[in-house]
Protein backbone atom coordinates (compact mmCIF):
# COMPACT_ATOMS: atom_id res chain seq x y z
CA UNK A 1 0.00 0.00 0.00
CA UNK A 2 1.45 3.33 -1.00
CA UNK A 3 1.38 6.31 1.31
CA UNK A 4 0.36 9.64 -0.12
CA UNK A 5 2.44 12.66 0.72
CA UNK A 6 -0.54 14.13 2.50
CA UNK A 7 -0.52 11.18 4.93
CA UNK A 8 3.07 11.87 6.04
CA UNK A 9 3.49 13.95 9.20
CA UNK A 10 4.33 17.52 8.38
CA UNK A 11 7.66 18.86 9.62
CA UNK A 12 7.17 21.81 11.89
CA UNK A 13 9.38 24.90 11.72
CA UNK A 14 10.80 24.00 15.11
CA UNK A 15 11.75 20.57 13.84
CA UNK A 16 13.43 22.11 10.81
CA UNK A 17 15.45 24.41 13.08
CA UNK A 18 16.57 21.52 15.26
CA UNK A 19 17.59 19.42 12.25
CA UNK A 20 19.44 22.35 10.73
CA UNK A 21 21.26 23.05 14.01
CA UNK A 22 22.29 19.40 14.36
CA UNK A 23 23.53 19.31 10.76
CA UNK A 24 25.47 22.55 11.28
CA UNK A 25 27.04 21.19 14.48
CA UNK A 26 28.09 17.95 12.80
CA UNK A 27 29.56 19.87 9.86
CA UNK A 28 31.53 22.19 12.15
CA UNK A 29 32.82 19.24 14.22
CA UNK A 30 33.91 17.39 11.11
CA UNK A 31 35.66 20.49 9.81
CA UNK A 32 37.56 21.04 13.07
CA UNK A 33 38.50 17.35 13.27
CA UNK A 34 39.80 17.43 9.71
CA UNK A 35 41.97 20.47 10.46
CA UNK A 36 43.40 18.96 13.63
CA UNK A 37 44.27 15.69 11.89
CA UNK A 38 45.73 17.23 8.73
CA UNK A 39 49.36 16.81 7.72
CA UNK A 40 50.14 20.45 8.50
CA UNK A 41 48.75 20.13 12.03
CA UNK A 42 50.79 16.98 12.57
CA UNK A 43 54.01 18.65 11.42
CA UNK A 44 53.38 21.70 13.62
CA UNK A 45 52.68 19.43 16.61
CA UNK A 46 55.94 17.53 16.03
CA UNK A 47 57.93 20.77 15.83
CA UNK A 48 56.39 22.05 19.06
CA UNK A 49 57.07 18.72 20.78
CA UNK A 50 60.72 18.77 19.68
CA UNK A 51 61.24 22.37 20.81
CA UNK A 52 59.57 21.55 24.12
CA UNK A 53 61.78 18.50 24.64
CA UNK A 54 65.15 20.12 23.86
CA UNK A 55 65.63 21.76 27.31
CA UNK A 56 64.79 18.48 29.06
CA UNK A 57 67.22 16.62 26.83
CA UNK A 58 69.92 19.18 27.64
CA UNK A 59 69.22 18.78 31.35
CA UNK A 60 69.50 15.02 30.99
CA UNK A 61 72.90 15.24 29.27
CA UNK A 62 74.20 17.81 31.77
CA UNK A 63 73.28 15.57 34.68
CA UNK A 64 75.86 13.03 33.45
CA UNK A 65 78.67 15.51 32.76
CA UNK A 66 81.51 16.34 35.19
CA UNK A 67 81.40 19.65 37.02
CA UNK A 68 84.32 21.12 35.11
CA UNK A 69 82.76 20.46 31.71
CA UNK A 70 79.42 21.88 32.84
CA UNK A 71 81.08 25.11 33.96
CA UNK A 72 83.18 25.59 30.82
CA UNK A 73 81.13 24.10 27.95
CA UNK A 74 77.51 23.71 26.94
CA UNK A 75 75.69 20.41 26.62
CA UNK A 76 75.39 20.90 22.85
CA UNK A 77 79.20 20.48 22.62
CA UNK A 78 78.96 16.93 23.92
CA UNK A 79 80.71 15.52 20.83
CA UNK A 80 83.54 18.06 20.97
CA UNK A 81 83.96 17.71 24.74
CA UNK A 82 82.89 14.18 25.64
CA UNK A 83 82.76 13.09 29.23
CA UNK A 84 80.24 11.18 31.31
CA UNK A 85 80.09 10.35 35.00
CA UNK A 86 77.61 9.07 37.57
CA UNK A 87 79.16 11.11 40.39
CA UNK A 88 76.37 13.70 40.26
CA UNK A 89 73.66 11.09 40.89
CA UNK A 90 75.80 9.35 43.49
CA UNK A 91 76.25 12.63 45.36
CA UNK A 92 72.61 13.69 45.35
CA UNK A 93 71.17 10.28 46.24
CA UNK A 94 73.64 8.45 48.45
CA UNK A 95 76.29 10.85 49.76
CA UNK A 96 76.57 10.98 53.56
CA UNK A 97 78.48 14.26 53.79
CA UNK A 98 76.75 17.27 55.31
CA UNK A 99 77.41 19.42 52.25
CA UNK A 100 75.80 17.04 49.76
CA UNK A 101 72.09 17.15 48.95
CA UNK A 102 71.20 13.57 50.05
CA UNK A 103 67.95 13.49 48.09
CA UNK A 104 67.11 9.87 48.90
CA UNK A 105 65.10 10.60 52.06
CA UNK A 106 63.47 13.67 50.48
CA UNK A 107 62.40 11.55 47.51
CA UNK A 108 60.68 9.14 49.90
CA UNK A 109 58.96 12.08 51.60
CA UNK A 110 57.66 13.40 48.29
CA UNK A 111 56.28 9.99 47.31
CA UNK A 112 54.56 9.58 50.69
CA UNK A 113 53.07 13.07 50.50
CA UNK A 114 51.98 12.94 46.87
CA UNK A 115 50.36 9.49 46.98
CA UNK A 116 47.95 10.15 49.84
CA UNK A 117 47.50 13.82 48.90
CA UNK A 118 46.22 12.47 45.58
CA UNK A 119 44.13 9.63 46.99
CA UNK A 120 42.25 11.67 49.60
CA UNK A 121 40.87 14.33 47.19
CA UNK A 122 39.86 11.71 44.64
CA UNK A 123 37.91 9.69 47.21
CA UNK A 124 36.15 12.71 48.71
CA UNK A 125 35.57 14.46 45.39
CA UNK A 126 34.08 11.38 43.71
CA UNK A 127 31.55 10.92 46.51
CA UNK A 128 30.68 14.63 46.54
CA UNK A 129 30.34 14.70 42.74
CA UNK A 130 27.97 11.72 42.82
CA UNK A 131 25.87 13.40 45.50
CA UNK A 132 25.61 16.64 43.53
CA UNK A 133 24.80 14.79 40.30
CA UNK A 134 22.28 12.17 41.42
CA UNK A 135 21.08 12.96 44.95
CA UNK A 136 18.57 15.77 45.13
CA UNK A 137 18.62 17.77 48.37
CA UNK A 138 17.80 21.32 49.36
CA UNK A 139 20.48 23.84 48.53
CA UNK A 140 22.51 21.50 46.33
CA UNK A 141 22.75 24.01 43.48
CA UNK A 142 23.83 26.85 45.76
CA UNK A 143 26.39 24.65 47.49
CA UNK A 144 27.80 23.45 44.17
CA UNK A 145 28.15 27.05 42.94
CA UNK A 146 29.93 27.90 46.19
CA UNK A 147 32.39 25.02 45.71
CA UNK A 148 32.95 26.06 42.10
CA UNK A 149 33.62 29.65 43.23
CA UNK A 150 36.34 28.45 45.61
CA UNK A 151 38.56 27.90 42.57
CA UNK A 152 38.68 31.67 42.12
CA UNK A 153 40.11 32.28 45.59
CA UNK A 154 43.92 32.60 45.40
CA UNK A 155 45.78 29.91 47.29
CA UNK A 156 47.90 32.49 49.11
CA UNK A 157 44.85 34.03 50.80
CA UNK A 158 44.03 30.78 52.58
CA UNK A 159 47.51 29.86 53.76
CA UNK A 160 47.60 31.95 56.95
CA UNK A 161 44.05 31.07 58.18
CA UNK A 162 44.59 27.37 57.51
CA UNK A 163 47.97 27.49 59.26
CA UNK A 164 46.36 29.11 62.31
CA UNK A 165 43.69 26.41 62.42
CA UNK A 166 46.32 23.70 62.16
CA UNK A 167 48.38 25.31 64.92
CA UNK A 168 45.35 25.49 67.21
CA UNK A 169 43.81 22.08 66.61
CA UNK A 170 46.05 19.82 64.58
CA UNK A 171 49.37 20.19 66.41
CA UNK A 172 47.91 19.16 69.80
CA UNK A 173 46.15 16.25 68.10
CA UNK A 174 49.44 15.11 66.57
CA UNK A 175 51.17 15.29 69.96
CA UNK A 176 48.35 13.31 71.61
CA UNK A 177 48.46 10.69 68.85
CA UNK A 178 52.22 10.36 69.32
CA UNK A 179 51.73 9.79 73.07
CA UNK A 180 49.06 7.15 72.47
CA UNK A 181 50.88 5.40 69.62
CA UNK A 182 54.62 6.11 70.01
CA UNK A 183 55.41 4.45 66.68
CA UNK A 184 53.78 7.44 64.94
CA UNK A 185 56.23 10.37 64.90
CA UNK A 186 55.06 13.67 66.32
CA UNK A 187 56.10 15.43 63.11
CA UNK A 188 54.25 13.59 60.35
CA UNK A 189 52.74 14.26 56.94
CA UNK A 190 49.19 14.92 58.17
CA UNK A 191 49.25 18.74 57.78
CA UNK A 192 50.53 18.42 54.22
CA UNK A 193 47.94 15.78 53.35
CA UNK A 194 45.09 17.87 54.71
CA UNK A 195 46.31 21.09 53.08
CA UNK A 196 46.70 19.53 49.63
CA UNK A 197 43.33 17.81 50.00
CA UNK A 198 41.51 21.03 50.86
CA UNK A 199 43.15 23.01 48.08
CA UNK A 200 42.54 20.31 45.47
CA UNK A 201 38.91 19.45 46.26
CA UNK A 202 37.06 22.29 44.44
CA UNK A 203 38.54 21.56 41.00
CA UNK A 204 38.28 17.79 41.49
CA UNK A 205 34.60 18.01 42.47
CA UNK A 206 33.80 20.25 39.51
CA UNK A 207 35.51 18.03 36.91
CA UNK A 208 34.16 14.76 38.31
CA UNK A 209 30.66 16.22 38.55
CA UNK A 210 30.75 17.02 34.82
CA UNK A 211 31.63 13.41 34.04
CA UNK A 212 29.36 11.63 36.52
CA UNK A 213 26.33 13.74 35.56
CA UNK A 214 26.73 12.53 31.94
CA UNK A 215 26.16 8.88 32.92
CA UNK A 216 22.84 7.84 31.28
CA UNK A 217 19.98 8.25 33.70
CA UNK A 218 18.47 4.96 32.48
CA UNK A 219 21.40 3.09 34.05
CA UNK A 220 20.94 4.78 37.42
CA UNK A 221 17.14 4.36 37.37
CA UNK A 222 17.43 0.68 36.44
CA UNK A 223 19.73 0.11 39.41
CA UNK A 224 17.28 1.90 41.71
CA UNK A 225 14.39 -0.19 40.43
CA UNK A 226 16.41 -3.32 41.22
CA UNK A 227 16.74 -2.09 44.81
CA UNK A 228 20.31 -0.84 44.74
CA UNK A 229 21.28 1.70 47.37
CA UNK A 230 23.32 4.84 46.69
CA UNK A 231 26.41 3.07 47.99
CA UNK A 232 25.93 0.13 45.64
CA UNK A 233 25.27 2.42 42.67
CA UNK A 234 28.35 4.46 43.48
CA UNK A 235 30.77 1.57 43.91
CA UNK A 236 29.41 -0.83 41.27
CA UNK A 237 28.29 1.54 38.51
CA UNK A 238 29.62 5.07 38.89
CA UNK A 239 33.22 4.33 39.87
CA UNK A 240 33.91 1.79 37.07
CA UNK A 241 32.43 4.17 34.49
CA UNK A 242 34.42 7.13 35.87
CA UNK A 243 37.90 5.62 35.55
CA UNK A 244 39.01 8.03 32.74
CA UNK A 245 37.99 11.09 34.76
CA UNK A 246 39.53 9.70 37.96
CA UNK A 247 42.80 9.02 36.14
CA UNK A 248 42.90 12.57 34.77
CA UNK A 249 42.25 14.06 38.21
CA UNK A 250 44.93 11.78 39.66
CA UNK A 251 47.48 13.05 37.12
CA UNK A 252 46.67 16.71 37.79
CA UNK A 253 46.63 16.34 41.57
CA UNK A 254 49.78 14.22 41.72
CA UNK A 255 51.77 16.60 39.51
CA UNK A 256 50.58 19.64 41.43
CA UNK A 257 51.45 18.04 44.78
CA UNK A 258 54.79 16.70 43.56
CA UNK A 259 55.91 20.07 42.16
CA UNK A 260 54.57 22.14 45.05
CA UNK A 261 56.98 24.23 47.09
CA UNK A 262 54.82 26.92 48.73
CA UNK A 263 52.51 24.60 50.68
CA UNK A 264 55.47 22.38 51.62
CA UNK A 265 57.45 25.29 53.05
CA UNK A 266 54.53 26.46 55.19
CA UNK A 267 52.99 23.22 56.42
CA UNK A 268 56.06 21.01 56.79
CA UNK A 269 57.04 22.94 59.90
CA UNK A 270 60.56 23.47 58.61
CA UNK A 271 61.61 19.96 59.64
CA UNK A 272 63.68 17.78 57.32
CA UNK A 273 61.83 14.64 58.44
CA UNK A 274 58.76 15.56 56.37
CA UNK A 275 60.24 18.03 53.84
CA UNK A 276 59.58 17.07 50.19
CA UNK A 277 62.02 16.96 47.31
CA UNK A 278 61.16 20.43 46.01
CA UNK A 279 62.18 22.00 49.30
CA UNK A 280 65.62 20.39 49.14
CA UNK A 281 66.04 21.34 45.47
CA UNK A 282 65.37 24.96 46.40
CA UNK A 283 68.07 24.73 49.06
CA UNK A 284 70.50 23.23 46.51
CA UNK A 285 70.34 26.37 44.39
CA UNK A 286 71.89 28.35 47.25
CA UNK A 287 72.51 32.06 47.31
CA UNK A 288 75.22 31.96 44.63
CA UNK A 289 74.18 28.93 42.57
CA UNK A 290 77.31 26.98 43.40
CA UNK A 291 77.65 23.24 42.62
CA UNK A 292 74.80 23.39 40.15
CA UNK A 293 76.03 20.22 38.45
CA UNK A 294 74.28 18.45 41.34
CA UNK A 295 71.19 20.52 40.71
CA UNK A 296 70.92 19.08 37.19
CA UNK A 297 71.00 15.54 38.56
CA UNK A 298 68.55 16.43 41.35
CA UNK A 299 66.16 18.08 38.92
CA UNK A 300 66.13 15.03 36.65
CA UNK A 301 65.55 12.75 39.65
CA UNK A 302 62.46 14.83 40.42
CA UNK A 303 61.21 14.27 36.84
CA UNK A 304 61.31 10.49 36.90
CA UNK A 305 58.32 9.75 39.15
CA UNK A 306 55.91 12.22 37.43
CA UNK A 307 56.84 10.77 34.04
CA UNK A 308 56.11 7.26 35.27
CA UNK A 309 52.71 8.36 36.62
CA UNK A 310 51.77 10.21 33.45
CA UNK A 311 52.75 7.45 31.00
CA UNK A 312 51.01 4.86 33.19
CA UNK A 313 47.69 6.76 33.00
CA UNK A 314 47.99 8.49 29.62
CA UNK A 315 45.48 6.21 27.88
CA UNK A 316 42.78 7.64 30.15
CA UNK A 317 44.06 11.22 30.01
CA UNK A 318 42.40 12.46 26.80
CA UNK A 319 39.10 10.75 27.60
CA UNK A 320 39.14 12.29 31.04
CA UNK A 321 39.87 15.77 29.69
CA UNK A 322 36.89 15.50 27.34
CA UNK A 323 34.61 14.27 30.14
CA UNK A 324 31.37 16.20 30.19
CA UNK A 325 32.28 18.31 27.16
CA UNK A 326 29.68 16.71 24.89
CA UNK A 327 26.18 15.38 25.26
CA UNK A 328 25.02 11.94 24.24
Amino acid sequence: MSIAPADLPARTPAGDDVAEAMLLGETKTARVKKRLTSRTATIVSLIIAILWTIPTFGLFLSSFRPAELIRTTGWWTIFQNPGFTLDNYRDVLFSASSSSPQLGSYLVNSIAIALLATLFPIVLASMAAYAFAWIKFRGSSVLFIFIFALQIVPLQMALVPVLQIFSTWLRPAQAWLHDVVPIIPEQNYLPLWLAHTMFGLPLAIFLLHNFISEIPSDVIEAARVDGATHGQIFFRIVLPLSVPALASIAIFQFLWTWNDLLVALIFSGGTQDVAPLTQRLAEMVGTRGQDWQRLTAGAFVSLVIPLIVFFSLQRYFVRGLLAGSTKG
